[in-house]
């Protein structure tokens, strides 16, 4: 395919399924906790906007979390088939932390889902309380023991290598290795930007559609202060990982750069833009700031990071893929932060919902949160490479031996197969957000929810996707 190898598209197969998973996962976490505070505020103010806003999102959730159930399982089996020699490497720790996940996380989401989804009328208001935050619950820590296993990858330690495989001698250790903590809070709040974005585009598209009542308002008013506070922390967050990547990876540092090499006594400038060159080794058409770079990853005036030359080529990442990837993920951060604080602006000024540009710029941006996560997926797994297990295990000796044909045939059979399942789920999925909260003046009984509309997240969307006929109505009107 393309005149690539079997070692580059197993690594463009695991991507893409990747990729496709990454997503959902996201959007579960932060929806589980954003569910947890709407039916919380629910019980303390007994506001039917938040009960209404709970059955609502609960059913995008439902089906969100079935994606991502599917898509995990299909990453997992990858270990084996495509990467057998890294399984048989380091498959005595990254086994016992993905067991450990479906051990406490899954099994705790298998449990309280059902009450969750199905038991609003059938269990009390406590117990279905406490077990949507059970579900939240397990989803951070899913991320917790997923993060722990790829921190490992990046920064290992905890293990001696004995008979050509790694061996744990300290959990502890393997567990909070150096990357973890900033990697597991970089993800988590990636995810609560990620969500708050999508509840904010879906508020704002309602409000300019003519939708607009105190559920719609109240949705997008809590995701533009989530955004307001998230935005922010993330950028911390981010600082302190790039100063813990730098001390453990200062390869990928530089090619996220496009940094090459130091002059004597001379502070490092921060490129802009530019296209890193790695066969000329340089980067071209490089817009640079003097001396922001040193400030930014030394937090010295006049402080230098090792360049890209000072690593053997066979060691370098590919500085043109992750020099941009990581600058799309910080470019749609500071859209993030500006929305953030446009929302605050007018929210004092009175105009939050009466904005159109606001509302359509909230609405564009609905989807830049999973995008800058996965970019920011792409320069840690691209920048880590070429190791698997960084210096460790390179990733061309962790690959199984499968023809360059078979890879293709099933990364064809991948593309194909993911398109037409997880797109017919995500347009589901968009039906439902389309549909937009529903008003209840009273809470409905077992008896409504049997002869009225399922009460089954699943059963739940229009027949037809209600993108313009809502326009129409409001127009003829």
């Amino acid at each position: 395919m393309f005149g690539l190898t079997a070692l580059e598209l197993a690594r463009i197969q695991f991507g893409f399924t990747v990729s496709f998973h990454i997503i959902f996962p996201a959007i579960t976490i932060g929806m589980a906790s954003y569910l947890v505070v709407l039916e919380g505020l629910w019980l303390w103010k007994r506001d039917t906007v938040y009960r209404d806003l709970y059955h609502f999102w609960s059913k995008i959730f439902a089906v969100n979390f079935a994606m991502g159930v599917v898509s995990g399982l299909v990453m997992a089996y990858q270990f084996g088939t495509n990467w057998s020699y890294f399984s048989s490497f380091a498959g005595s720790i990254t086994g016992p932390l993905l067991a450990y996940e479906v051990l406490t996380a899954f099994f705790l989401e298998a449990g309280f889902l059902g009450v969750m989804l199905f038991g609003w009328n059938r269990v009390g208001p406590g117990l279905h309380f406490f077990s949507t935050i059970m579900v939240a619950a397990g989803t951070l820590i899913s991320a917790t023991w997923i993060l722990a296993s790829n921190s490992w990858m990046q920064t290992p330690q905890g293990f001696d290598i004995v008979n050509g495989v790694v061996v744990p001698v300290n959990w502890l250790e393997v567990v909070f290795n150096p990357s973890f903590p900033y990697r597991l809070a970089h993800m988590t709040v990636a995810a609560y930007l990620a969500t708050a974005l999508f509840v904010g585009a879906a508020g704002a598209w309602h409000v300019l559609r003519g939708n607009d009542n105190a559920r719609v308002r109240t949705m997008l008013s809590m995701a533009m202060w989530m955004l307001l506070f998230s935005a922010p922390v993330q950028i911390f967050i981010g600082d302190l990982h790039g100063l813990n990547t730098l001390k453990y990876q200062p390869a990928k540092i530089a090619a996220v750069e496009g940094h090459w090499e130091n002059k004597p006594g001379e502070p490092v400038p921060l490129t802009l833009f530019g296209w890193p060159d790695m066969k000329k080794e340089e980067t071209l058409y490089a817009l640079q700031v003097p001396r922001l770079g040193s400030i930014i990853l030394t937090h010295t005036w006049g402080g230098q990071f090792p360049g890209l030359k000072e690593f053997a080529p066979e060691d370098r990442p590919n500085s043109t893929v992750v020099f941009w990837s990581f600058r799309v993920m910080v470019g749609l951060g500071v859209l993030m932060l500006l929305l953030g604080l446009w929302a605050l602006w007018l929210r004092w000024k009175g105009h939050l919902f009466q904005s159109r540009s606001f509302l359509r710029f909230a609405t564009l941006m609905g989807p830049t949160g999973l995008i800058a996560l996965l970019a920011g997926w792409f320069t840690t797994e691209i920048g880590r490479q070429p190791w698997v297990v960084y210096g460790v295990m390179r990733t061309k000796d962790a690959v199984s031996n499968h023809s360059a044909l078979a890879m293709s045939s099933t990364l064809a059979a991948f593309i194909v197969v993911y398109f037409i399942v997880f797109g017919v789920g995500t347009r589901y999925m968009l039906k439902l957000v389309a549909k937009g909260p529903e008003d209840h003046e009273h809470e409905p009984t077992e008896d409504e929810h049997v002869a009225g509309r399922p009460s089954r997240p699943l059963s739940a969307a229009p027949d037809q996707m209600e993108l313009f006929t809502s326009t129409n109505r409001h127009t003829k009107g």
